[in-house]
């Protein structure tokens, strides 16, 4: 008589089989705030276990993907749906839905998150004008990192700053210049800065002793760095022109280049872009800088070789850096009607080795005498240079470039020349 087997519990296979339920809570958590939110919130469906795991999730990102072409949900009921049932703290919270006009429903979000110790917000309005910011925002005094993109600022009388903010990044943005200058100094633990393309102040006045990192491209007149000695990566832009009979001061006057390097000792990475080279050699130009970037390793420089004034400011920053590893040229083309005529030689200028270069990249030349000059003197100067790679502005130039590339002696015995066509 054949025994009757006992009957498989049906919970057993599927509990081994639903090992995700039993993850550590902070193990789903970061699985959850991984999705877009449209897909976190569709897994309360998948048993009673996970109907409000979503709803804890302390990430919350709103943008382009939480919309579905088959759901007539607008995004305002979205983010008032989630921030209705939300449970617990959001630390981060990021609006950026480039359809979306910015409504005052906005004001309402951030308010409700000034109570909840926000500790990232990102809002980038990608349509209308700029969005004024309530003053609900300035409140947030548990911020870490503060990002906003065509934004207005004004912010109360009674904001003193952001006691704990670490990164600021302002793009598109207008704030009057007393609250630029409040909003750098009164946020001491800042460490990252960004700033571009803003409008409503022309002075960037920069004092942050924690400062490390600092991009910025826009119109200015001046840049003043102060307490800055942590500063290691630095990246400038000056997007206005700077035509030369604007810029020469009588003899002695005052040097933005020793300006500039004045509160800079740890630098390490500096790109100098748009016309901001044109800047640095208004007034009088050392030969080399008094204190030099002892740990600058990498330069990257945006240069008119139409001018002789910005050729000697990059010389002396090539002199001043004794252990520069990699070295970035990006010739640009200039305005006939501001250039200068370079008419003496770089020889006279050019004294020492570059001892640890070791890379070069150049683009954009044409073959003028003052560009292969500086080249030749590159190769002649650097005792440790393994690659430098040259690309022309155009093939009507390469055929020319080469023969003379052939000809210049090397310092380096292992130095490698490599042409690129434009």
């Amino acid at each position: 008589m054949m025994q009757r087997q006992p009957l498989k519990s049906p919970c057993k296979p599927q509990m081994e089989l639903d090992r995700i339920s039993n993850l550590p809570c902070h193990v789903v958590e970061q699985i959850l705030s991984c999705l877009p939110i449209r897909d976190a919130v569709r897994t309360s469906v998948l048993s009673s276990k996970w109907r409000y795991k979503w709803a804890m999730v302390a990430h919350l990102v709103f943008d382009n993907h939480c919309l579905s072409a088959q759901n007539r949900t607008t995004f305002v009921n979205i983010v008032d749906h989630v921030l209705l049932l939300h449970i617990g703290p959001i630390h981060k919270f990021k609006l950026s839905n480039r359809d979306f006009l910015a409504t005052g429903d906005i004001d309402r979000w951030i308010l409700h998150l000034s109570r909840s110790s926000i500790k990232e917000f990102i809002l980038e309005i990608w349509k209308g004008n700029r969005y004024k910011m309530p003053s609900s925002l300035f409140s947030c005094q548990d911020m870490s990192h503060l990002e906003l993109f065509n934004c207005l600022l004004r912010p109360p009388p009674t904001f003193k700053g952001f006691s704990r903010l670490k990164s600021l990044d302002l793009q598109h943005v207008t704030l009057a210049q007393d609250v630029f200058d409040n909003m750098v100094v009164r946020c001491p633990l800042l460490e990252k800065l960004t700033v571009m393309n803003f409008d409503g102040f022309t002075l960037l006045n920069i004092d942050a002793p924690n400062l490390q990192f600092f991009d910025v491209g826009g119109v200015f007149e001046d840049v003043n760095f102060k307490n800055t000695l942590n500063l290691a990566v630095v990246s400038i832009g000056l997007y206005e022109h700077v035509c030369n009979y604007q810029r020469r001061g009588p003899p002695g006057s005052s040097s933005h280049l020793l300006k500039f390097f004045a509160h800079l000792p740890r630098i390490q990475r500096l790109e100098i872009q748009s016309y901001f080279l044109k800047y640095l050699a208004i007034g009088t130009l050392p030969g080399k800088l008094p204190k030099p970037c002892l740990v600058l390793n990498y330069l990257s420089i945006r240069i008119s070789f139409t001018d002789s004034d910005e050729i000697l400011t990059a010389v002396c920053l090539l002199r001043s850096s004794p252990a520069l590893q990699e070295l970035e040229i990006l010739v640009r083309p200039e305005d006939t009607t501001c250039a200068g005529t370079v008419n003496f030689q770089l020889d006279d200028n050019w004294n020492g080795p570059i001892a640890r270069l070791r890379r070069v990249k150049i683009n954009g030349i044409s073959g003028t005498k003052p560009e292969l000059e500086f080249i030749r003197l590159l190769l002649l100067g650097s005792p440790a240079l393994e690659k430098m790679t040259v690309k022309p502005a155009s093939v009507t130039c390469g055929w020319e470039i080469v023969k003379k590339l052939l000809q210049y002696r090397r310092a380096s015995v292992h130095a490698e020349i490599i042409y690129l066509d434009p």
